[in-house]
């Protein structure tokens, strides 16, 4: 835990985030404290004192501050670099080592300069008492090193409440009246050593921007980012490379970034300093090294010598051109050879002894393949350990491979270009799943760079923040401080008044996207027939964009281009996106059913691809006054295969042509052909079984197929049920009737009074009559009982499925080291609450007995073979070996043993991403009806449990996107379950 301390007391709080958002003790205090030191009110500012001496990155973000405090208090104060010119109160900023002033401070004894030395990124701010001669008292700001320096001095600015994204998201600044320090804050430096971003997959939104306001992505362009980076005490980059280099194109980039303090990469195919668009402009011959390596050899040893004195971690090895593998024929020994032959260079060209050179290989796609069949670089190289470019770790440091000197890191996505298919247009990775995966990875110890693929870098704001905050101290964040973290962002950005429910929306739409990418969602994604989904999406969605209406309406007018990018915007896109594809799907179903309404589903997604349209050019045109034009180029309709389409394309509608003459057809959930049946090819079905206790409601519809008013009725023939209009109207009676005008339809629930059904009834009829396509009809729907066995379990018989929540376990039975954790809000469409393994690091154990299991007792109404389906999030094999392993049985029996991870870029591996959902089945006897209990044990660590779907075979009947329970609601602003 990083440590934090005000008037030399540590606080100790349940969600304490280190000095990123800085909610928990920090040292801009009220005025009312005593002791406190006013560094600013509305009519004066202290003067900041910085040592010409100094690093210049130290001196720049010294102007940064006195910018911030003009922000705050619209005073601008002075900038001053000897004692005599601060004053008798001031604020001093210095590096230990490299400031006059600091080491004066620590040579008396004002500061503890033991906290500081000899550290990495670490800093202090303290109100000192007679800190130099002449003055009286002052702010310290003192950094161990050049960032930590200006760490500390972007932590007073963020205390101050100037947000990180004050310019890359407009994020306004509240004025006070006065900024008041108290007592001492000190950062020990980060957990990550190198924590950054990697700008990617940049066209046509980010360079198409950069272009416009910039020229293109060149030094006036990275200096924004670079200031980005550091006030998010990030410290770490590779540049955009689709079409640009980096070095070449501006050649103030690099000394830019090296002054500011962003220690430089090139992307995991991009060796030693040299961009690809290098190669292609300036390269002769192939990319080949067995055939061209004295070529390669001179163009690597030119970009070392050009960049040298620039502070940077050079890429190592080599992949074919263009991101692509190399030969098939490439083999180890030539690799482990281009390696030794590249650190030849390094030395040669740096004069360095080679361990002082930061250097990182990274194991990405088949590269890995090499390492796993024995290529091995030195030890003081890092091992850049991916994920599969959808945010699941590949492989992480096995326990020898920890002990490595050079340590290993993660090449993380929240953006990518490649299949199944590419995810660029917004945000679709949330929180809890960074979490999650990069918790192992801090606990199996690959902390030596953390750096994660942002694409465009906007809109991904928000897991830009959470992953380098988390990468500073992951100890401060733990799970259950998540949901904390996004509502304290939400108010860092917009203030505490409506934080709660900025947070909720945030939260729910990256949830909501990664259930389904955008990118991969079509018309018949959700189903309109089963199970109520596509009608639970919808409304959710649609509660989700009602409430962000409500908030744009109310919020403060100079937050409103801040609240459009960050929340608006995405909430509402979406919204209307999964609109548009749902309503197609209607449509679709409503036309060959003979709906009137058909056409008014087809008239809707016209409008909604509009409104698409309209969302895009408000943000490119309107926001900030044109600020982030083309940002918002991205394409996000039409999809079909990985690469993006040419052109967004709405889906496809039908046309129907009503009937001449009113007439009434009835529908039912389930069955995609409506009573009475209009093609005689379409099968007679009876209604599906009404189940004691079930929550989902009994529904039909009474529509109409023409345009002409219709009148109908319906009337249920058994004193023991009763209908109701709608899905929960409490008003019940045994009949119904009106009229139906134009393209109306009714929806009617089957009510059952359970505990007066007679003992020999076994189905509900009901009757529905009016005009048919070919003159009066009478549609009689008998829905069949299905009594409860007499138990308050979870029960099914051989036609039903049920979902089981992972964390609603009967019982968790831990051991053997091994306890249970439930991740609560982890995800929705598969369980809100998923449960996992603590520790991260631990043994394989072998299941059965008493060792650790969740337990599930469930009722089952028949004896014979039931299927089940383990729910789990998709995790990879990051241990090596065999696999990642969970197991499953139900009572006794023999516990079946799975394999989580599929094999990357495959079939099951690409479901699995793509659902957002690793489906491992099994089958298993049920030998005598009656209460059972369903076992998932643990095998290894890692492993994330969701949701068990019990009987399968039953759910297949019915088949939907995320199975019986649909998706569950998480919006507590909008008054969810």
């Amino acid at each position: 835990m990083k440590l934090s301390f005000r008037h030399c007391a540590i606080l100790v709080l349940s969600c304490a985030f280190g000095t990123s958002l800085q909610l928990e003790a920090g040292i801009v205090c009220d005025s009312g404290i005593q002791n406190s030191l006013e560094i600013a009110n509305t009519k004066e500012a202290l003067p900041i004192l910085v040592d010409t001496a100094d690093w210049w990155g130290v001196s720049r973000a010294s102007g940064d501050l006195k910018a911030d405090i003009e922000r705050v208090s619209g005073i601008l104060p002075e900038i001053v670099n000897d004692v005599k010119s601060a004053g008798k109160m001031a604020v001093i900023v210095g590096t230990l080592g490299k400031s006059a002033h600091i080491d004066a401070m620590a040579e008396a004894g004002k500061i503890d300069a033991s906290l500081l030395e000899g550290r990495w990124e670490s800093f202090l701010l303290e109100v000192v008492e007679q800190p130099l001669p002449g003055i009286e008292r002052a702010l310290v700001i003192a950094g161990s090193d050049k960032r930590g320096t200006i760490y500390g001095i972007y932590t007073l600015s963020q205390e101050m409440g100037v947000s990180p994204w004050y310019w890359f998201a407009d994020v306004p600044t509240a004025r006070r009246d006065s900024v008041n320090v108290s007592g001492r804050l000190y950062d020990d430096g980060p957990t990550v050593k190198y924590r950054g971003i990697f700008i990617n997959d940049e066209a046509p939104a980010f360079s198409g921007w950069a272009a416009e306001k910039f020229g293109g992505v060149n030094s006036e362009c990275y200096s924004h980012i670079f200031e980005l980076l550091l006030r998010l005490k990030g410290n770490y980059m590779w540049p955009a490379m689709w079409n640009n280099a980096f070095n070449e194109d501006d050649p103030e980039s690099p000394r830019l970034a090296d002054a500011y303090g962003i220690v430089m990469g090139t992307s995991h195919h991009e060796p030693m300093i040299r961009s690809q668009k290098e190669w292609h402009r300036n390269g002769t011959g192939a990319w080949n090294y067995e055939t061209n390596g004295e070529v390669l050899r001179k163009f690597w040893a030119d970009g070392i010598a050009r960049n040298k004195d620039l502070e940077s971690i050079v890429t190592m090895g080599m992949r074919g051109d263009g991101d692509e593998a190399m030969s098939e024929d490439t083999n180890t020994a030539l690799l482990e050879k281009i390696v030794a032959d590249q650190r030849t260079i390094l030395v040669r060209e740096t004069g360095k002894n080679i361990e002082e050179i930061p250097q990182m290989w990274a194991l990405y796609k088949e590269v890995q393949d090499y390492y796993e069949h024995g290529m091995r670089v030195p030890d003081d190289v890092t091992l850049l350990w991916c994920d599969d470019n959808w945010g699941n770790i590949r492989r992480l440091p096995l326990t020898e491979e920890r002990k490595r000197s050079g340590g290993a890191g993660i090449y993380y996505h929240v953006d990518y270009v490649g299949g199944p298919r590419s995810y660029k247009w917004l945000n679709t990775i949330p929180l809890t799943k960074i979490w999650e995966q990069m918790h192992l990875a801090w606990q199996y110890e690959a902390t030596r760079i953390w750096i994660v693929n942002v694409g465009d870098l906007k809109p991904m704001e928000l897991p830009i923040s959470f992953f380098l905050d988390y990468g500073w101290d992951p100890e401060a964040l733990p799970y259950d401080c998540v949901a904390q973290y996004q509502k304290d962002w939400a108010a860092q950005q917009f203030g505490a008044e409506n934080a709660a429910e900025i947070a909720s929306l945030l939260d729910f739409y990256t949830k909501a996207n990664a259930l389904r990418k955008p990118e991969m969602t079509a018309a018949h994604t959700f189903s309109v027939l089963n199970h109520a989904e596509a009608e639970d999406v919808l409304s959710n969605w649609k509660k989700a964009a009602a409430l962000a209406e409500e908030l744009m309406g109310t919020i403060p007018a100079e937050k409103k281009d801040a609240f459009f990018q960050l929340v608006y915007y995405p909430v509402v896109a979406c919204a209307n996106l999964n609109e548009m594809y749902i309503s197609a799907a209607r449509n679709d179903a409503y036309a060959h059913m003979g709906r009137a309404s058909a056409n008014t589903y087809s008239e809707r997604v016209r409008k909604l691809f509009a409104k698409d349209q309209e969302l895009a050019r408000q943000y490119n045109e309107e926001l900030a006054g044109g600020k982030w034009s083309h940002m918002m180029d991205q394409k996000n309709i039409g999809w079909t295969y990985w690469q993006q389409p040419p052109l967004e394309r709405a889906p496809a509608v039908s046309k129907v042509q009503p009937l001449e003459d009113g007439a009434i057809g009835v529908s039912l959930e389930a069955y995609p052909f409506a009573w009475p049946e209009n093609d005689i090819f379409q099968p007679r079905a009876r209604p599906l079984p009404v189940y004691e206790g079930d929550k989902t409601p009994t529904v039909f519809e009474v529509f109409n197929r023409s345009d002409k008013p219709v009148d109908w009725a319906a009337r249920v023939t058994s004193p023991w049920a009763k209908l109701s209009l709608g899905k929960s109207c409490p008003k019940a009676a045994s009949d119904y009737s009106s009229t139906l005008v134009g393209a109306d339809s009714v929806s009617m629930t089957l009510l059952v009074d359970w505990a007066a059904i007679p003992a020999d009834a076994n189905s509900a009829e009901v009757e529905i009559t009016g005009m048919g396509p070919e003159g009066p009809c009478k549609v009689l729907l008998g829905f069949p009982l299905v009594r409860n066995p007499g138990t308050n379990l979870p029960w099914l018989d051989k036609n039903r499925a049920i979902a089981l929540e992972a964390s609603t376990y009967s019982e968790a039975v831990a051991g053997q080291g091994v306890t249970w954790k439930t991740l609560e809000n982890y995800g929705i469409g598969y369980g809100r609450n998923a449960v996992t393994t603590l520790p991260s690091v631990h043994e394989r154990l072998i299941p059965g007995g008493d060792s650790p299991h969740l337990a599930y007792d469930v009722f089952f109404k028949d004896a014979g073979e039931y299927t089940l389906e383990l729910q789990l999030a998709p995790t990879l094999n990051f241990l090596s070996g065999d696999g990642i392993k969970v197991a499953i049985s139900i009572d006794d029996a023999e516990p079946q043993i799975l394999t989580v991870g599929p094999k990357v870029d495959s079939a099951d591996w690409g479901k699995a991403v793509s659902e957002g959902v690793r489906k491992l089945v099994s089958k298993h006897k049920v030998t005598s009806a009656g209460e059972h209990r369903i076992k998932v044990w643990y095998v290894d660590p890692g492993v994330v449990v969701r949701q068990i779907i019990v009987n399968t075979d039953a759910l297949a009947q019915r088949p939907s996107y995320l199975g019986p329970l649909g998706m569950e609601e998480i919006l507590p602003c909008c008054g969810v379950k």
